[in-house]
């Protein structure tokens, strides 16, 4: 018999949209992280050098800075499935072509062009992709609906790396056009979702519209801590883009019999079965208290994993501690996601989904660039230890800088209403 509990904890599946979005969601991540995983390998057979996979990191950033902050005012001004769908379908070509040039062996630099325009094409569509959830979920379901999407994004990181590892192991050119294939699916479910018909702002005043967003995230200081403390934190602890060096090169007792291509697929995995364990806690508890000081605790607990990480030779203490940078790395997520997402009106929503993109992907695809850089002047491990002490240092100085963000409790609790230059803002008639 279902209990009080876990009704409330499934509720939000009653939602048709978020059903569907969830979907689409999942498939696209699974394509995504197997083609990751294939990019990633593909440079370092051909390449032998860790710099290039830095170099994946800092071409993937560029479009990042170039385009999210404009895209974010595209899924304010214009329709964001159609918004959406012009991003997607842009990286359903990219990986086609990245598949043909594989196949092929095209030049290195041709499929760096490449990965530039797939994330071009992705930075078009995530402000509006990542403004659609509040519109589809009730405000009482929205903590719920986050910690389900990662739980099911986690499962797309397992997933996808496994899947990914398998197929490399046969043809790097499949798993191209494996993620070529789940963009296709996720686009004939968006067609068929219902989205409300929410308010757009008014068009010409580009520049000025997306300074508001900037501003927006600059005055909220728990929005613009939580963000912040996330970005550096990736940016200085992730081991992600290093993977298929330790898998390759530096773990020495993996499994009898795994070749280095399931022992990247393993460890690729191992962060996405952590915060799976963890999404699973989080969804089937009530909403967060004392949220601050628990993302102050779990970024904490990420660096410390990262730097056992980096010193580990051996394959089960590696990859335990990449599951708990997962594990806690998962809190983190949910509770800037919520806090991003839920204390932001709607007609603002898309703009600043754009700069919490530029500060998470910055971290992400920057972050690739310095662990590879650190790598090649130095080590692997050098590059992973002291970023993960790197990550330390910044949460003691980020309790500091924002004892607000310390403070908070309930995620749902909202700060003072704001109020766009136009007038359009919460409290203002339209």
């Amino acid at each position: 018999m279902t209990t009080e509990k876990n009704a409330s904890s499934y509720s939000v599946f009653g939602v048709a949209a978020f059903r569907s979005l969830l979907l689409g969601n999942t498939l696209i991540q699974i394509g995504a992280a197997a083609q990751g995983l294939a990019i990633g390998w593909e440079m370092y057979q051909r390449t032998d050098q860790a710099l290039f996979l830095g170099l994946i990191g800092l071409t993937q950033a560029v479009p990042m800075f170039l385009l999210t902050l404009p895209a974010g005012y595209l899924a304010d001004a214009y329709d964001r499935r159609k918004v959406i769908m012009v991003g997607i379908l842009g990286t359903t070509l990219t990986s086609l072509a990245l598949a043909v040039f594989s196949i092929v062996e095209g030049s290195i630099g041709w499929m760096m062009v490449l990965l530039f325009f797939d994330a071009a094409f992705h930075r078009l569509a995530n402000p509006a992709w990542s403004a659609l959830l509040p519109v589809i979920v009730p405000e009482h379901m929205f903590e719920n609906a986050v910690k389900w999407r990662t739980t099911a994004l986690q499962l797309a990181a397992v997933a996808g790396p496994a899947v990914g590892g398998i197929i490399i192991t046969w043809s790097v050119p499949a798993a191209y056009l494996f993620s070529a294939s789940t963009t296709i699916v996720f686009m004939v479910l968006l067609l068929r979702m219902r989205i409300p018909v929410t308010r757009k702002i008014p068009r010409g005043r580009v520049v000025r519209q997306i300074v508001e967003g900037i501003e927006f995230v600059w005055q909220r200081k728990t929005i613009l801590g939580a963000v912040s403390l996330d970005m550096f934190a990736v940016l200085l602890g992730g081991a992600v883009y290093l993977l298929p060096v330790f898998a390759r090169d530096i773990i020495s007792n993996p499994p009898l019999g795994t070749s280095p291509e399931e022992v990247l697929g393993w460890l690729r995995a191992a962060p996405a079965v952590g915060a799976i364990v963890m999404a699973l806690i989080l969804a089937h508890t009530p909403p967060l208290k004392r949220a601050g000081r628990t993302l102050f605790f779990c970024v904490s607990a990420f660096g410390a994993a990262t730097v056992v990480f980096g010193l580990s030779r051996n394959f089960w203490l590696s990859w335990a501690m990449l599951f708990l940078t997962g594990f806690f790395d998962n809190v983190s997520v949910v509770i800037r996601q919520t806090l991003v997402q839920l204390r932001t009106p709607d007609e603002i929503r898309g703009r600043v989904s754009a700069v919490n993109s530029v500060f998470i992907g910055s971290s992400n695809e920057l972050g690739g660039f310095r662990s590879g850089l650190v790598a090649h002047l130095s080590s692997p491990v050098t590059s992973v230890v002291s970023g993960g002490i790197g990550t330390l240092l910044v949460v003691a100085v980020w309790s500091g800088l924002f004892p607000g963000l310390r403070r908070v409790n309930r995620l749902q609790e909202s700060d003072s209403g704001f109020s766009a230059p136009d007038g359009s803002g919460p409290g203002h008639s339209p």
